[in-house]
């Protein structure tokens, strides 16, 4: 399963890339997370507010960074 974190690098999308490599560890791996960084690929998958987070190229959330236990719940 691909995790993919849309973000520019601010704080905020740095939180939930670390959140979203807690939630993949404490589910026990299988994970492969990718940060996507450059504008045009985050405006590709239709998120015009960062953070965003893609499970399998698939737009999860965007505009907020999601608690560990949330992105578990997604990953499940």
């Amino acid at each position: 399963m691909k995790i993919q974190v849309l973000g520019t690098g601010c704080p905020k999308c740095k939180k939930l890339e670390e959140n979203a490599r807690a939630a993949a560890e404490q589910l026990g791996g299988g994970f492969e997370i990718e940060k996507v960084t450059k504008i045009n690929d985050i405006m590709g998958f239709g998120v015009m507010v960062t953070p965003g987070l893609a499970v399998d190229g698939k737009v999860k959330s965007s505009g907020k960074v999601l608690s560990v236990e949330e992105i578990k719940g997604l990953l499940k």
